[in-house]
């Protein structure tokens, strides 16, 4: 049961990648795969074609080959790590070159992550998520304002307004909403929030954690006899839904 629970949507919204790979059936495999999770696809069999898509309109994530017909993959990569509209985006190459001077040199160049061919699709697939993860953290950790539907949080200054309202929330509980809006979807059990939010050192009973869940979901939820925000897992643990803020 607790992997099924797991295998959720790890984002509150669609995600685009690019797979830039001039072997077609790479290409349907890795679209396949990763529509199969509900990502969008667009694809690109040169890094010529790459660049125009992305300038036309950025993915989240570019899934970069290295040996590319006319301009490689790392001039692509190099190309966007230039300049200032596509420097943070990420980047993660695919590629059949399996050397440790090939792997360093695409990391150096900027690349976030580097998968050798043959890989196996679903690696593959829980690689992309990951860093797709990643990078929507560090966009709203640098943003420093966290605003959807009802919620903002102000993660400066430390205050959480719904509905245009300040809720004064404890410092526990601020640090359990931020990582919970920094996390979205995924399931975390009592020891894991523990861990995560308390830290290991801290000595406290994991029913500390429905403690402050059930205050939290005072403050933010709409009716917190029955939330939609913060989700109980029934058997495992919680789970933050951002879409009920639409």
């Amino acid at each position: 049961m607790m992997n099924t629970t797991q295998e959720v949507i790890e984002s509150s919204r669609r995600f685009k990648v690019l797979v830039v790979e001039d072997d077609p059936d790479i290409r349907e495999l890795v679209r396949f795969n990763l529509t199969q999770e509900g990502i969008v696809v667009e694809e690109a069999q040169d890094g010529a074609e790459a660049m125009q898509r992305i300038k036309r309109r950025a993915p989240d994530l570019v899934l970069l080959d290295l040996m590319l017909p006319g301009m490689t993959g790392l001039e692509v990569c190099r190309a966007l790590r230039a300049s200032r509209e596509t420097a943070a985006l990420p980047i993660m190459m695919v590629t059949a070159k399996s050397t440790e001077t090939d792997k360093v040199l695409g990391l150096e160049l900027g690349a976030d992550d580097y998968v050798v061919k043959p890989f196996s699709p679903r690696e593959l697939v829980a690689r992309v998520k990951a860093l797709l993860r990643r990078a929507q953290r560090s966009e709203i950790e640098a943003a420093q304002v966290y605003e959807r539907g009802r919620l903002r949080i102000d993660f400066a200054t430390y205050e959480v307004f719904v509905d245009g309202k300040r809720r004064d929330l404890s410092l526990r509980e601020f640090e359990l909403l931020k990582f919970f809006v920094l996390h979205p979807m995924r399931v975390y059990t009592r020891e894991q929030l523990l861990d995560l939010v308390w830290g290991r050192d801290t000595f406290v009973e994991p029913r500390t954690v429905d403690v402050h869940i059930r205050r939290l979901r005072q403050q933010i939820e709409r009716d917190d006899s029955n939330p939609e925000l913060i989700l109980t897992v029934r058997s495992v643990g919680y789970r933050f839904n951002p879409e009920a803020l639409d």
